[in-house]
């Protein structure tokens, strides 16, 4: 298991569309048990994305679907700031049928 947790600031005005743009493109992203995008409570230009992938490589492939793709091309100019804040390793809570989740 592989998980990954990022914070993106949109330009100011820019979160919703930025929002819209990559969720339409990670629905089905093979691999990926979760992918949540959040709206940080206090800032308003702030994005939380938390992920949680099968493998670190199911996660690294994603990036070349041409889906995704076209959402960074798209989606690139409107943020102001990316930062990884961690990579984890999942342990639980995930509630897909296959995912099988070891420590």
């Amino acid at each position: 298991m592989y998980g990954l947790i990022a914070k993106l600031t949109a330009l100011p005005g820019k979160r919703d569309e930025f929002i819209s743009i990559v969720s339409a493109a990670t629905v089905d992203m093979p691999g990926c048990y979760s992918y949540v995008m959040a709206k940080d409570a206090a800032d308003e230009n702030t994005i939380w994305v938390t992920e949680v992938w099968d493998s670190e490589q199911s996660h690294d492939a994603s990036l070349t679907l041409k889906t995704v793709l076209d959402a960074i091309v798209r989606a690139k100019p409107l943020i102001a700031n990316f930062q990884k804040v961690a990579s984890t390793k999942p342990v639980a809570g995930v509630r897909e049928a296959s995912a099988q989740v070891s420590t």
